[in-house]
């Protein structure tokens, strides 16, 4: 039986605490959790947001200060009277993870430190290279990255790695046709000889649910489903902050409910470039038709309109099984064709003594980068940190 690729297992000695295997402790993490979800946060205040006792909570601070952290900066004004208390803060200088997201046409780059600061993104096309070359390409683009932003070797901390396709087991995803070369691969081990250090995989609709939750809507809303259209179509689930995995790693892969038929009506959004380019407008890639899009490109409004009922059906199930706060268009959608199909949206609503069930707010994801690829660099300190 194959050994499990267990990243955890091969994190650097100089970010484990002392004489253990671990990087934080699990009080540790809440503190961690609590300072990164309110910037600016005083040694005095997060007391009252655990049920640690003053003590115990000054105790575990001073041992992640002394360890480079977390940073205890200037006394906060206007707390009143007695010792002036210091606002926290993480330590980006502590480490930095590098996040990759492999898409069809393209792969992402991201490179972020503990703080949450984005240090460099950077994209490599994927047409028509193989893996080996592609991998290659990205390792150049980290390292001239590290270069440029002077950050040392020893910091790097681990690689997130997000590719589209459903998890199949261990670090083994079933991804779209263009990416055969990749699928049903440990990809985990190859990351690691790679750049020599730990690598959690995750699918790329899960990942950008991760970017959403740490730096877009998920600073204000606890529970949310999120849409990845990408080539394929897939989401993630985020409840109460928490990305939801699932039995089997692969909820939120919300192609899964369409049938032989249906799926060829899903809004993926290679059935789109497939409309546009028979209808003589030239879109090379999904990243291309992002950036460039226009709503009036003859074969846009007959494809919303194909995608409708299987989009309309797909948002009520989301509200009827998971009833969250908020439904995020995200991935590679252009903002104005999440918006055509906001616009089409009709919730099935049966009032009962006139009273309505409450649904879910439609938002437009504000990340104007690869969402995935930030999700990825963010998801190393995540699984240890907090």
């Amino acid at each position: 039986m194959p050994v499990r690729y267990v990243p955890e297992a091969l994190i650097a000695s100089r970010f484990r605490r002392a004489n253990e295997t671990t990087v934080v402790s699990s009080n540790e993490r809440r503190l961690l959790q609590l300072i990164w979800r309110n910037p600016g946060i005083s040694r005095s205040e997060i007391t009252a947001h655990t049920d640690l006792t003053q003590q115990s909570v000054h105790r575990i601070l001073d041992q992640l200060a002394d360890r480079n952290v977390i940073l205890l900066g200037s006394a906060k004004p206007g707390l009143g009277r007695g010792q002036p208390s210091p606002m926290l803060q993480l330590n980006g200088a502590h480490a930095y993870a590098g996040g990759i997201s492999v898409n069809t046409d393209i792969i992402g780059i991201c490179l972020i430190d503990l703080a949450g600061r984005v240090l460099g993104e950077r994209e490599v096309p994927l047409r028509e290279t193989t893996m080996d070359q592609a991998l290659q390409l990205v390792k150049q683009q980290v390292l001239d990255l590290q270069r440029q932003n002077g950050l040392p070797e020893e910091a790097f901390f681990g690689v997130g790695f997000a590719i589209a396709g459903y998890h199949v087991d261990g670090t083994r995803h079933n991804a779209p046709l263009p990416l055969h070369e990749w699928s049903m691969i440990e990809l985990g081990p190859i990351i690691t000889d790679l750049f020599d250090r730990p690598t959690w995989v995750i699918n790329a609709g899960k990942s950008a649910a991760i970017a959403e939750s740490m730096f877009g809507i998920g600073r204000f809303i606890r529970h949310f489903a999120y849409l990845s259209f990408n080539y394929g179509f897939g989401g993630g689930v985020i409840i109460d902050g928490d990305l939801l995995q699932g039995g089997n790693g692969n909820a939120g892969e919300f192609s899964g409910m369409y049938d032989e038929v249906e799926t060829e009506r899903r809004p993926a959004l290679q059935h789109l470039i497939d409309r546009l380019n028979l209808n003589g407008v030239d879109v090379p890639s999904i990243h291309y038709m992002r950036r460039h899009f226009d709503r009036d490109w003859p074969g846009v409004l007959d494809w919303v309109e194909d995608v409708t009922p299987a989009y309309i059906r797909l948002v009520n199930a989301i509200r009827a099984t998971l009833d969250p706060q908020a439904i995020v268009f995200g991935g590679q959608i252009p903002a104005g064709l999440a918006a055509m199909l906001i616009e089409r949206t009709k919730i099935f609503d049966r009032p009962r003594y006139g009273a309505h069930r409450g649904g879910p707010k439609l938002i437009v994801s504000e990340i104007p980068s690869d969402a995935a690829a930030m999700g990825a660099a963010i998801l190393p300190f995540r699984r240890t940190f907090y």
